[in-house]
């Protein structure tokens, strides 16, 4: 006799295919629940250069502009400069980009090519509209590549494991962060996550006699594709095919030269064309990427190198990588490396899982490309380590180690399992309960985001999105801008602007100081119309830096101006705007091109005060308005002892 149809869906929900739908249903409702609520209570606009200097390469390429820049480095201009000649200059032509590969930025130029994105703010600026499209879009990523993580897991272990590494994954702070940050590392990561994929699928097939040989070739092919878009991501990334290569070598029983040959081959042909296309416009296959490791070491300390327009590489000795790397391999050992996979508990269980046997012969197997690549990255990212790693530690696309969280989870997890079978419950229900306690607390530092306070999304110091777009949109897009933060003001106001030269210069002593300065662009490549200082410069620490340090020229350009409340002698930007003053943001330009008296965003503090209910109004600063230029010449003060 048939089941009544009512009783056939009981069935079905309750012991058939259904109990699936209502878990995936379940699941997608909890994820967008946990979305929705971080979003709202943790969410911070852009704070890194990377991000927005990502983003403004993107707009460029969805207008049609190509991979052009409107965010210009001085060590860019020499570089082009060099290889193009005189029609390269700026005010020319439109600056080609040599700081971005080119697979993120395309990707981002999509998003905008398909989605209604904004960029105009009001006054009642709360967070950047097209920052949190980007921001929902890495999220996206991130469940994608945690979906194939649960794929994968489930593939080596089984499907307990695959939800528990899941859960984790999800419940990774730093994942999180990274996912609204703007950052191209959710892009990596989902790329990552496909190369084990690749290599897994090329063991597997290894070991059955009956797969054809093209299988194989369409295997290899995707691997070294896969591999290549990871290094046009970032192109550390590529280093990452020296342990596939190793992996597939040992482990591959059948068509092994045929699969090295090809993947590699692959891998070379993708990344061939962007190598050639940034040596036909700078003469350097990378880029301003290609000078990483002489940054940060003593003869270019900080950002020195990309703010000179003419670097004097023949103060570097060979000592100087090796102490840099020595310095940033014992931070990484100190800060990095125990915050393995964002600092979760879940990497306490890779370590065990890389020594002792699992039940997986693959994953058994695929320690030898994942160990070897993270030994790799560490010594890749200690020497490639710059600024960027020092202004937003952790939390920049210099760390190399966050991309393999996917793997430390999924070994961590198993590892898990496997103490977990060993021990002798007395009842099963325990095992269950002790799984869900290591979830938890695997989850911990992402459950506390949901406690109060909220988080306010402005990124000031040194970023005040609202105030930077409303400075650039004083000029017109033929004019350039210099400034201190030129991927913001690239980013948030669409101008060009040059970042800042290392020194301000003084074209009044004899002989002319203008080498490496201010006057070196405005005199030799385009006018500058406009200059903005923000917190950068003007927030300096006094004795170390504004008064001893040998790269702090504009520092000490701004204090002359605050403290005597004067503007120098014969700089050719003469008038300041005075509402920017008591934020710590210059605004110098060639005429008074802005109104006091028409409505601007509010500062800051007035910001701050107006979403903290209960905070009363910040007293009014002591600053006032700069006076008439003096007599006497500007001169930056020197550092001590000179």
């Amino acid at each position: 006799m048939p089941m009544p149809r009512t009783q056939e869906m009981i069935y079905t929900l309750e012991v058939g295919k259904g109990v699936k739908v209502v878990k995936l249903i379940a699941f997608f409702l909890i994820l967008a629940t946990v979305t929705v609520f971080y979003d709202l209570q943790s969410y911070k606009n852009f704070n890194n250069p990377e991000a927005m200097d990502a983003a403004q390469v993107a707009r460029n390429l969805a207008r049609g502009e190509g991979f052009t820049t409107e965010s210009i480095t001085p060590l860019a201009l020499h570089l082009v400069g060099e290889k193009l000649g005189a029609a390269a200059r700026l005010g020319h032509a439109p600056q080609p980009d040599l700081n971005n590969p080119p697979v993120y930025p395309l990707v981002l130029a999509g998003l905008m090519k398909v989605l209604p994105f904004n960029y105009d703010m009001d006054l009642g600026f709360w967070f950047y509209q097209p920052e949190f499209l980007i921001a929902m879009f890495n999220q996206a990523l991130f469940f994608l590549t945690v979906w194939l993580v649960f794929r994968l897991t489930r593939k080596l272990f089984d499907e307990p494991a695959a939800w528990v590494t899941a859960i984790v994954l999800l419940g990774s702070d730093l994942l999180w962060q990274f996912s609204v940050s703007g950052l191209p590392t959710m892009l990596l990561m989902l790329i990552f996550t496909g190369l084990l994929w690749c290599l897994v699928k090329l063991e597997e097939g290894g070991r059955d006699a009956e797969r054809p040989a093209g299988w194989f070739v369409r295997w290899a092919m995707l691997t070294g594709l896969v591999a290549g878009l990871g290094a046009l991501t970032r192109y550390s990334f590529g280093w990452l095919m020296l342990p596939a290569l190793l992996f597939l070598a040992l482990f591959l029983e059948r068509r092994r030269g045929l699969v090295c040959g090809l993947s590699l081959l692959t891998f070379l042909v993708v990344v061939t064309p962007w190598l050639a296309r940034n040596y036909a416009v700078s003469g350097t296959f990378l880029g301003l990427r290609g000078y990483v490791l002489q940054e940060g070491t003593m003869a270019f300390p900080e950002a020195r190198l990309e703010r000179s327009l003419t670097p004097d590489e023949s103060k570097l000795e060979p000592r100087d990588y090796v102490r840099k790397f020595l310095v940033n391999l014992g931070d990484m050992a100190r800060n990095d490396l125990p915050k393995l996979g964002g600092g979760s508990w879940v990497a306490a269980f890779f370590l065990p899982a890389l020594f002792l046997p699992l039940r997986s012969q693959a994953l058994q197997r695929l320690r030898v490309f994942v160990v070897p690549g993270l030994l790799l990255l560490v010594v890749v990212e200690a020497l490639g380590r710059t600024h960027l790693s020092t202004d937003n530690p952790g939390l920049n696309g210099e760390n190399l180690l966050v991309l393999l969280t996917p793997a430390i989870f999924m070994f961590g997890v198993g590892m898990f399992y496997v103490v977990l079978s060993q021990r002798e419950l007395p009842i099963p229900e325990l095992g269950t309960l002790l799984t869900a306690i290591f979830a938890v607390i695997a989850c911990g530092p992402m459950l506390l985001n949901f406690l109060p306070p909220r988080t306010v999304p402005i990124t000031y110091p040194p970023y005040y999105p609202p105030w930077i777009q409303e400075s650039a949109r004083l000029f017109t897009p033929d004019e350039l801008l210099m400034s201190d933060m030129p991927w913001a003001v690239a980013w948030y106001g669409d101008r060009s602007c040059v970042w800042a030269p290392v020194h301000v210069g003084n074209p009044l002593k004899n002989p002319p100081d203008t080498a490496n300065s201010f006057y070196s662009v405005n005199d030799e490549q385009q006018t500058v119309s406009g200059l903005l200082l923000s917190p950068l410069t003007t927030n300096v620490r006094f004795l170390k830096e504004l008064l001893q340090g040998k790269d702090y020229d504009w520092s000490r350009f701004a204090a002359d101006m605050l403290i005597n409340r004067s503007l120098p002698t014969r700089f050719p930007l003469q008038n300041c705007r005075i509402r920017y003053l008591p934020a710590g943001m210059l605004l110098l330009a060639d005429r008074a091109r802005w109104n006091e008296q028409t409505p601007s965003a509010p500062t800051p503090e007035e910001f701050d005060t107006a979403h903290k209910p209960g905070v009363k109004a910040p007293p009014e600063p002591l600053i006032k308005p700069l006076q008439p230029p003096t007599q006497q010449p500007f001169t930056p003060a020197k550092p001590l002892g000179q």
